[in-house]
Formats: C-alpha cells, sequence, structure tokens
C-alpha cells in the first residue's frame, strides 16, 4: 500500500504508484474541520478523478462529533474506505491533539473509533504508531480498542510519538500488535527495497506492507517488491529512458493538477527525489529550482537526462 503523506499522495503521485502496482493507495489527510473543506486545497485533496481502484481517504481530528462527520462528508464525496490518522508525528497536527498525540488518550481513541465507524457504512482502517515514546509503547492496547470498536484494519509505523523520522524503525512492537489481534495488521516503515519487504513481512507476520518515504522518487519499489515476494527473483532497475519517461509525465500530471504556478513549485520536491541519486552534489537540483515555467522544467529534464546517457556510455565504451 502507499502510505498517505500530506503534501505528497496527491492524484497525480497516487495514480502513478497505483500504475506501479501498489494495492491499495490512500489519499493526503483531510481535516475533520468543515470550515477548512471548501478551500482550494481540501478540494485538491479530494480530487479523485480519474484514479481506478479502491478509493481511501484519510480523515486528521480530535473531536469524535467532528470526525464522524468528516468521514460521512468524504462518503458522500465517493470514499470507499475511511483511515483514520493516528500516525502523524507532525508539531501542527499533535498541538491540535490530533494525529499520534491521540495515542496518550486511549479514551478518546475509543470515543473517535466509535463514532466513525459507527457514521459511515464503508469500512473504517486506523494508522497509528507504536506510542507515544519509547517508555510508552502502548501499540497493542490501542490496537486491541480497535478492534473491538469496529476497525477493519490496522497500519503501524514502527516509531513512536516522540521519535518522529529518527533512527531505524523497529518491528518488535508491530509483532506483538499482530499476534494480539485479528484483524488484518499492515507493516509501515523504513521498507525502502524488496529485501527489506521480505524481511518485514516475515519477522513481523503482517498482513501487508506500507510504504511510504521509500517510494519519494522511486514509485517503482511497488512492482519491485511485488516480482520479488512472487519468484524470489530482482527485477532489473528502471532504465534511464524509462525514470526520464516516467519523470516527465509525472512533472507534467503535477502542473497540470495545480496549475502553472503551484504546478511548478510542487514538482521541484518530486523532482529532488527522483534525481538524487544522480545528482550527489545538487548541481541539477538547484538549477531546476530556480526555474520558473513548465516548459523550461520538461526542457532542462530532457538535458540532464540526455547528459546521464552520454556519460554512460562513454563510461561503457571509453576508447569511443
Amino acid at each position: 500500500m502507499l502510505a498517505p503523506m500530506a503534501g505528497v499522495t496527491d492524484r497525480p503521485f497516487r495514480q502513478l504508484c497505483k500504475a506501479m502496482g501498489a494495492g491499495l493507495v490512500v489519499s493526503e489527510m483531510l481535516s475533520s474541520n468543515p470550515r477548512v473543506w471548501h478551500t482550494q486545497k481540501s478540494q485538491q485533496r479530494m480530487n479523485h478523478d480519474g484514479e481506478s481502484g479502491i478509493r481511501s481517504v484519510q480523515i486528521a481530528g480530535s473531536e469524535p462529533e467532528l470526525m464522524a462527520e468528516a468521514a460521512q462528508f468524504n462518503v458522500e464525496n465517493g470514499a470507499q474506505i475511511i483511515d483514520i490518522n493516528m500516525g502523524c508525528p507532525a508539531k501542527k497536527v499533535n498541538k491540535k491533539l490530533a494525529g499520534s498525540a491521540l495515542l496518550q488518550h486511549p479514551d478518546l481513541v475509543e470515543a473517535i473509533v466509535k463514532e466513525v465507524v459507527n457514521a459511515v457504512d464503508v469500512p473504517v482502517t486506523l494508522k497509528i504508531r507504536t506510542g507515544w515514546d519509547t517508555d510508552n509503547k502502548n501499540g497493542v492496547h490501542i490496537a486491541q480498542i480497535a478492534q473491538d470498536n469496529g476497525i477493519k484494519s490496522l497500519a503501524v509505523h514502527g516509531r513512536t510519538r516522540a521519535c518522529m523520522y529518527k533512527g531505524q524503525a523497529e518491528y518488535d512492537t508491530i509483532k506483538r500488535i499482530k499476534n494480539a489481534v485479528s484483524i488484518p495488521v499492515i507493516a509501515n516503515g523504513d521498507i525502502t527495497n524488496a529485501d527489506d519487504a521480505k524481511f518485514v513481512l516475515e519477522y513481523t507476520g503482517a498482513d501487508g506492507l506500507m510504504i511510504g518515504r521509500g517510494a519519494q522518487g522511486n514509485p517503482w519499489i511497488f512492482r519491485q517488491i511485488l516480482h520479488f515476494l512472487a519468484s524470489g527473483e530482482y527485477l532489473a532497475t528502471p532504465s534511464l529512458e524509462e525514470e526520464h519517461h516516467v519523470m516527465i509525465d509525472h512533472v507534467h500530471n503535477v502542473q497540470e493538477f495545480y496549475g502553472d504556478i503551484m504546478g511548478v513549485r510542487i514538482a521541484r520536491k518530486h523532482v529532488g527525489w527522483y534525481i538524487d541519486r544522480h545528482d550527489p552534489q545538487r548541481k541539477f537540483r538547484q538549477l531546476f529550482n530556480a526555474i520558473e515555467d513548465a516548459q523550461s522544467q520538461t526542457n532542462a529534464l530532457t538535458d540532464f537526462f540526455s547528459e546521464l546517457s552520454t556519460e554512460r556510455a562513454l563510461l561503457a565504451h571509453p576508447a569511443a
């Protein structure tokens, strides 16, 4: 599955990851505050036009009644799964007692889950962390609350809220959660290649995997993992030609989705992730980030990949 990531898993990226083999893609989190539902940002986050497969929408908030209303609103807008965010560690989310801050308050977790599950007729899933901090890993307790109150599937990131994204994800807690409940448990955190995927599945006994940062600039990760798990063989990395083609299509879709100004700006971060391994000194990234129009972005990427291809050809045949 593609993990929900604010500012990343917009419609163009979800469509791309789905095409690359992701079994389920989850939208960016949407606030439970009805006052923001009609802003441009929220409207874009709610846009699923042309997407294939099951539509999963994540909601975030701390008030049970508002969360229930948000769930109903999104189901009316076409959501087929409602996912509750209790995993985001961002300060601006946590200061409103939303995201992973809720893990400190099991009674409130239960109230939110009950309200949302009872408010809609579609499956409700939950994303959590292992706990609030390393001294308070209450993921097993939260998982049992979730199961007892109608949650259909649980995704667990192998870090606490206090850990943010630092250090290494740990899978022992995910394993304990899997052994404590009967609903599907999805493992998340630091899965960046096929070997990681195989290890995490086998170690935790999880029913599936959720990929977040590992897919940034690498949407091919889904097909690579699927191929490896099915055959035991590694899939070849994409050619420069395919990388160029996929990146250009993605950038065009971002530009079209957000418009000329915002599209150009948002494309920059995706391009930065894509080319990171090809641009260790970040010289091209610096040049690209200064570009202000869509066509120039396309031209710059074409030139960059043309130069890369020439360099590789010379390394392969130095006499030439």
